[in-house]
């Protein structure tokens, strides 16, 4: 079986939701400070690490499809 056309669109939407999930964690920490700061830069890095993971996973499921 040969990949679908849709593949590299799909391949391409990740690599989006890629940009938004640092994006969101960029966006979360840019007016912290001190405190604020460290408490949500943990929370928002386990978070980005979780999605960045999934994303992983799904794009190694589409390009495992041959």
């Amino acid at each position: 079986m040969t990949p679908s056309a849709t593949d590299p669109e799909r391949l391409r939407e990740l690599d989006e939701d890629t940009r938004e999930a640092w994006s969101t964690y960029r966006g979360r920490l840019v007016d912290l400070t001190g405190d604020e700061y460290e408490r949500v830069e943990d929370e928002s890095w386990s978070e980005l690490q979780s999605e960045l993971a999934r994303l992983e996973r799904r794009r190694e499921q589409l390009r495992s499809v041959v």
